[in-house]
């Protein structure tokens, strides 16, 4: 029988942190089989310190203390793939990284993924257009290497107005600039037809799933970031910007999905919460 693989994405917001705040008590109740990190801000030997008893590859960022992503298991990948390829310019160190894991005679690949905050009209922003690039171009070969994969993390990009709370104050910032989602609706269109983006832009969708977006449908959120300031949280003032994004092979297998959101502002480990889902996994024998 196909088992039951439960998938993590969470922004850690450093994962050292995160394990003094709450993480650990976390994870001791969560049953995770695989954890895709980012913003985990610390070297190899700092976050093996931090979990311990876990399996772990990452790619630290070039700049100490900001950005790097890790994947986190139960069993060791048997392959492991960092960085993209783009630009001279593009700097996406700490910020991709692919596993591929055996599971009961199926391959499937896990990315960790970051994408670049930007800031509208200013040259961070032409930083996270360089890192759109890239991934769009290696989703579209992933798509056509792996029946099996997910990409997961902080995309740093509000999809569609649901994904928003107050998305009308925000069009013209970086997370929902109308250029950002034209990305997201290429890589959300069905696979080979022409696209035509909320900015304008055309291109070939690819035909990969959503997988929150599918399993809750349409309604507001739910919400994975809130920020530390004011009343956010309680209020439920938050951006969807952390995503599950399955070929449609493997978002058939998802039998459950939840994003664990904090009893309370003050329970949190991070700005972030984990976004989970369950895959029925493994051929029968």
């Amino acid at each position: 029988m196909p088992r039951r693989v439960r998938i993590a994405s969470i922004n850690v917001n450093g994962i050292r942190a995160a394990t003094r705040k709450g993480m650990i008590e976390w994870l001791d109740l969560a049953d995770v089989d695989i954890m895709a990190l980012q913003e985990v801000r610390a070297t190899a030997e700092q976050l093996a310190e931090s979990l311990p008893g876990w399996r772990i590859v990452g790619d630290e960022a070039l700049a100490k203390g900001r950005a790097g992503v890790a994947i986190v298991s139960r069993d060791e990948p048997v392959d492991v793939r960092r960085g993209l390829e783009g630009p001279k310019r593009l700097d996406a160190s700490g910020r991709w990284l692919e596993t591929d894991f055996a599971v009961d005679g199926e391959t499937v690949t896990v990315v960790s993924a970051y994408v670049p905050s930007g800031e509208a009209e200013t040259p961070k922003q032409e930083q996270k257009w360089d890192f759109l690039n890239a991934m769009e171009k290696r989703m579209r070969q992933l798509r056509a290497e792996a029946p099996l994969a997910v990409v997961m993390g902080d995309l740093n990009v509000g999809h569609r107005e649901l994904d928003i709370r107050n998305w009308k104050g925000n069009v013209k910032r970086a997370g929902f600039l109308p250029r950002e989602r034209g990305y997201f609706d290429r890589l959300f269109g069905a696979t080979g037809t022409i696209v035509t983006g909320v900015d304008g832009s055309r291109g070939r969708g690819q035909g990969w799933i959503d997988v929150g977006r599918r399993f809750h449908g349409e309604v507001d959120g739910p919400y994975t970031w809130w920020s530390m300031m004011g009343r956010a949280f309680d209020n439920d003032t938050g951006w969807r910007i952390d995503y599950h994004v399955a070929t449609p092979d493997l978002a058939e297998r998802v039998t459950d999905y939840r994003i664990d959101r904090a009893p309370s502002w003050d329970t949190r480990w991070s700005d972030h919460a984990p976004v989970i889902a369950d895959y029925s996994l493994g051929t029968p024998e």
